[in-house]
Formats: structure tokens, C-alpha cells, sequence
């Protein structure tokens, strides 16, 4: 073992007196901002009471748009908007669906009925 090598097994790894030099790297995630485009396109072909489901479509294409650009607060203000607007689309549409269901079951029945006493010519 030469003098070199037992003064480095001796006094283990070389020590340095200065400040330990350190590297941070901030990688920024892509936030998960969900633009509801699916659901919209679901409003907008089978349940578009007052033009709802388009308009949600809208907001949910731009809500897209905001997140390819990389504005994220502008993403989630539009996606909050199409939220609301699929929620209320969604509601409103099946209030007239089970309210037609409700007029087919009930009413023209009874308008048949009520229609037997009259003579015919």
C-alpha cells in the first residue's frame, strides 16, 4: 500500500471547507383542469333544453383552448362555467323528457277515452 493510498483509507473522502454546492430544478406539473367537452357534446346532441348544451359545448372548447395556451386560472374559469351549465342542461332536459313520458302515459290516454262518447258520422 503505497503513502497516497493509506492517507486516503486513513482520512476517508477528501473534506472541503467551502459550501456545499447544490442544484434545484423546478419542474412544473401539468395541472389536470378537466374541460367537460365529453359531457357538453352529450347535452348538445340529447339534451340541448334552451340551447344549454351548445352553449356549454362553447365554454368547454374554449375552457380547452385556455389549457393548450397555458392559462390555467383562465382553463378552470371556463371549465367551472361549462360544469354548470351541463349540470343545469342535463336537469332541465330530464324534467321535459319525464314530463313527456309523464303526457304520454296519462294524458292522451285519457283524451282517448273521453273521446269514445262522441258520436262519430
Amino acid at each position: 500500500m503505497t503513502k497516497e493510498e493509506h492517507e486516503v483509507a486513513f482520512l476517508g473522502a477528501p473534506q472541503n471547507s467551502g459550501p456545499m454546492m447544490s442544484t434545484v430544478v423546478n419542474i412544473q406539473t401539468e395541472t389536470a383542469v378537466p374541460d367537460h367537452i365529453v359531457w357538453s357534446l352529450f347535452n348538445t346532441l340529447f339534451f340541448n333544453t334552451c340551447c344549454l348544451g351548445f352553449v356549454a359545448f362553447a365554454y368547454s372548447v374554449k375552457s380547452r383552448d385556455r389549457k393548450m395556451m397555458g392559462d390555467v386560472i383562465g382553463a378552470q374559469s371556463y371549465a367551472s362555467t361549462a360544469k354548470c351549465l351541463n349540470i343545469w342542461a342535463l336537469v332541465l332536459g330530464l324534467f321535459v323528457t319525464i314530463g313527456f313520458i309523464a303526457l304520454l302515459v296519462f294524458v292522451i290516454p285519457a283524451v282517448g277515452k273521453g273521446m269514445q262518447g262522441i258520436p262519430r258520422y
